[in-house]
């Protein structure tokens, strides 16, 4: 995969929609590649923060801005990057859209039913018992992004085949141009 500049792909999308698998294997085929490339996850971000960090607006925001951040230098420093977050707030998506270099915006699509059906971090179970209100997607709605770049349906496509749309995107020249923002 020859890639002329670096970018930062940045993957949104529902809680257990497959953000984080894609992330991870997109990272993996290309370090196989050569290309250099980091992953950083929300979650990731979250749990450095720990407990104290919740999961208000305010607390959302401020993952989003720290993986903005990180995103940034490590693009300046020559890295690719590819970020999985929720990203589920319009106001946290216009954050990305205005303070991330060579954006990629990625929307990994999954009905609600297939989401539930996944449940990896057991949150939509809490959901559905009462025990949390915060699964957005199930307590609020999560709204697909107005005009993401490449989207990304896990729910009808296999992993490999998301990949090589993936590749294909930043193969195709046409579809792949520098945004700097």
């Amino acid at each position: 995969m020859a890639l002329n500049e670096n970018f930062i792909l940045w993957l949104m999308g529902p809680t257990s929609g497959g953000k984080t698998t894609i992330a991870s294997r997109f990272t993996e085929e290309l370090r196989k590649k050569g290309v250099p490339v980091v992953h950083f996850d929300g979650d990731e971000v979250r749990d450095l923060f720990g407990s104290d960090l919740g999961f208000s607006e305010a607390a959302r925001m401020q993952v989003v801005k720290t993986l903005v951040y990180a995103a940034n230098k490590a693009c300046d420093a020559g890295l690719n990057v590819v970020i999985s977050a929720l990203t589920a707030n319009q106001d946290a998506r216009d954050y990305v859209a205005t303070h991330v270099n060579s954006l990629v915006m990625g929307y990994v699509s999954c009905s609600l039913d297939e989401c539930i059906k996944r449940d990896v971090k057991g949150l939509y179970k809490k959901a559905i018992s009462g025990e949390i209100k915060t699964v957005i997607g199930f307590n609020t709605p999560y709204h697909q992004p107005d005009d993401p770049d490449i989207i990304l349906d896990t729910e009808n496509n296999s992993l490999d085949k998301i990949i090589k749309q993936l590749e294909d995107y930043f193969r195709d020249s046409d579809s792949y141009r520098h945004k700097s923002h």
